[in-house]
């Protein structure tokens, strides 16, 4: 099981740091329930040295606030896993480690629910020059899964935003050539 993991998460991570060393950009993690599992998988990647600026394990509630950045308020109101806390960790790992991009996750891989938040109940988030974005994700299985799940989940929404500054790029290009003509 553990190998099918590391292939899904291979891939999207390939695609990621592929993409951007293309773009010459850099990126930066910031992980709750994941614990340093996408971090591993996108350094498993041959030439990341010159895209991955390095990242944050906040496992603890309080290191979200003290080294990630997040408002100490938002923790305060509505706990560690929620949509804004998952932009909010992404967007600071983004500042911290001088990174174009950000990608951050947060949730409950349980065994247990935490907080009245129930097992399964995942954020995945992306900062980067073009804005941002959070995921809701419902996942089921045991606390492996989850957490891969999570991994991958969060390497798609990346490549799905690289691709969305791409194709504004494409665009701003064609309208300037239009306008030229």
């Amino acid at each position: 099981m553990a190998r099918d993991s590391e292939e899904s998460a291979g891939s999207p991570a390939a695609g990621v740091v592929h993409s951007l060393a293309q773009r010459h950009e850099t990126l930066a993690t910031v992980e709750s329930l994941t614990g340093g599992l996408l971090a591993a998988s996108i350094v498993e990647i041959a030439g990341v040295s010159g895209v991955y600026q390095g990242g944050l394990v906040v496992y603890a509630t309080e290191l979200k606030a003290t080294l990630a950045g997040v408002p100490d308020d938002l923790l305060a109101e509505r706990g560690p896993v929620d949509p804004d806390v998952a932009a909010a960790l992404a967007e600071g790992g983004r500042r911290r480690c001088g990174a174009d991009w950000g990608i951050a996750t947060t949730g409950v891989a349980g065994p247990e629910p935490q907080d009245g938040k129930p097992v399964g109940l995942v954020y995945v988030a992306v900062a980067g020059p073009n804005g941002g974005e959070v995921r809701e994700l419902d996942l089921d299985g045991g606390r492996d899964h989850v957490r891969s799940a999570a991994v991958v989940a969060a390497l798609r929404l990346l490549a799905e935003r690289i691709h969305a500054a791409d194709e504004a790029a494409r665009d701003g290009l064609e309208a300037a050539d239009a306008a030229r003509r």
